[in-house]
């Protein structure tokens, strides 16, 4: 029976690339050149330091915008609180791996709801499609592109 895993994976390699590039940019970009902004990843974190919050936004759009170039989604990025004090502001940005039980239900009922005559099965941190036929996995596939949650879903393992 052909079937397909829903998956929410980052591809580190790239989260890495883009932190250089972005760490490059920052460097020499005019308004953030002589400052405190900084950008370093590790442990699937991004740690971003600037003077102010207000740079440090700046920062994070610059980091953004680099994943993007990298064809990495945003979605899988997770700011944490800033934290600042009189000299520097700093943000943690946790890196969404996996798709969390939560998600994952949404998801499996989202497939129960359209009425497409496969099944879903939750199995660790990712979700199993199964259905007889292949228009149908291409069916759901569409689905879940269109559907907004609150991460990004990839689909591989594809089994015909």
């Amino acid at each position: 029976m052909p079937s397909f895993d829903t998956v929410s994976e980052v591809d580190l390699h790239e989260i890495t690339n883009a932190v250089t590039q972005a760490a490059r940019e920052i460097s020499t970009r005019f308004d953030l050149k002589g400052t405190g902004a900084l950008i370093e990843e590790a442990d699937g974190e991004v740690l971003l330091k600037a003077d102010n919050e207000f740079q440090l936004t700046q920062v994070l759009d610059v980091l953004r915008g680099k994943m993007a170039k990298r064809g990495v989604d945003a979605g899988a990025l997770e700011p944490g609180e800033v934290e600042s004090n009189v000299s520097e502001a700093r943000q943690t940005v946790k890196l969404l791996q996996g798709i969390d039980t939560v998600t994952a239900k949404q998801v499996v009922k989202l497939i129960k709801q359209s009425k497409i005559k496969v099944q879903a099965a939750i199995q660790g941190e990712k979700v199993r499609v199964t259905g007889k036929k292949r228009d149908d996995l291409q069916a759901v596939m569409t689905l879940l592109r269109e559907e907004n949650l609150s991460v990004p879903l990839q689909f591989n393992n594809f089994r015909d």
